[in-house]
């Protein structure tokens, strides 16, 4: 039998053993978390095998570490500004890179943005670039037909009322308009166009939809490969998804549509800073970073084949420069504040 002073002794000290690993194994977890915590949390609805490398490679430049999120293609880029509002009080995010920028804009209109003057905006043509500061443009891509070179002769193929021509029945291909750069071209067109015309647009491609002579795919990348794989004849989506069409030599060409008419539609990514980021200062510093003509030129001469904003950047001669096409004359920042309720409508439109 232990006795009772014995058993206190041991007691106690049992009990400091206890408090001791409790201790350890706290602290264990800690540093755990520590060593988990990233430097920067990055939002991105650049195709992720065209963001990735960049990041991967600023993160070797500078030895901090980046979380970045990436968004799926058939809810491109909604479904991250979606976060970014809904994260006002349990603030995550410290840089939103956008593939487009409508959304961005709206984010900007509601007070959710920083501003943030980056000394490498400062070349940026002022057309893509916020006022206030708060997002700039960047790195774009052309909203394009890809063709099928063995179904149909590209010169035959023109205007963006191609798509509804009666001979083509069947045949064509477009992303629903519901998110990613097909909404914000869509959106675009009500101001190009003005209203009745570009909603008549949009009523006729629904309409042709509902009657089977006309996909509406998933996405950008989706149209891509009806075409290239023969299922449709043309369609629209990115100069991005085309390169990779292009890379592959799959039977493809591109045309810039309505070179005499409201023009072909470039897209810009955008950047920019939420207003609750809990990490300013590294995000200013990354922002900067993809914001320099080198970050621009590496998007151009990637398989995303970006077409740069500034004259000034070196791009692969695949890379159509905005002066071999009529670019679209319109405001960012009118469609961006339009978006939503684009959205609203384009959702009654199509999802019936």
């Amino acid at each position: 039998m232990v006795p009772p002073l014995l058993q206190t002794r041991l007691s106690m000290q049992l009990r400091h053993l206890a408090q001791a690993v409790l201790v350890c194994l706290l602290s264990g977890l800690a540093l755990t978390a520590c060593a988990d915590e990233p430097d920067l949390v990055v939002y991105c609805s650049l195709d992720q095998e065209f963001g990735e490398p960049l990041i991967r490679q600023y993160e070797q430049e500078t030895g901090l570490k980046v979380r970045v999120e990436f968004d799926v293609e058939a809810n491109k880029n909604v479904g991250l500004a979606l976060r970014v509002r809904e994260e006002r009080e349990r603030p995550r995010c410290d840089v939103f890179w956008s593939n487009e920028f409508a959304m961005v804009v709206a984010l900007a209109e509601d007070g959710l943005l920083l501003p943030y003057a980056s000394p490498s905006a400062a070349t940026i043509p002022e057309r893509f670039r916020d006022r206030e500061h708060r997002w700039h443009g960047f790195a774009a891509r052309a909203r394009i037909y890809i063709v099928n070179t063995n179904l149909v002769d590209p010169a035959s193929i023109q205007t963006m009322d191609d798509l509804l021509d009666p001979r083509f029945a069947g045949k064509v291909a477009m992303a629903r308009p519901l998110a990613g750069t097909t909404i914000t071209h869509m959106a675009a067109l009500y101001q190009v166009m003005g209203e009745p015309a570009a909603r008549s647009y949009l009523e006729r491609i629904a309409l042709l939809a509902r009657e089977g002579k006309l996909n509406l795919a998933n996405g950008n990348a989706h149209v891509m490969r009806l075409v290239s794989e023969g299922q449709a004849a043309f369609g629209w989506t990115d100069t991005d998804d085309y390169n990779v069409a292009r890379e592959k030599g799959l039977p493809v060409a591109a045309v810039y549509p309505d070179k005499d008419g409201v023009g072909t539609m470039l897209i810009p990514n955008t950047i920019c800073i939420p207003a609750y980021a809990p990490r300013k200062e590294a995000a200013q510093r990354f922002v900067d970073w993809v914001l320099s003509e080198r970050t621009e030129a590496a998007l151009a001469a990637s398989r995303s084949a970006q077409i740069p904003v500034r004259a000034s950047v070196p791009r692969p001669a695949h890379v159509v420069g905005a002066e071999a096409f009529k670019p679209m004359d319109y405001d960012l920042r009118a469609v961006g504040a339009s978006i939503q309720a684009r959205a609203k409508e384009f959702q009654e439109l199509f999802l019936k």
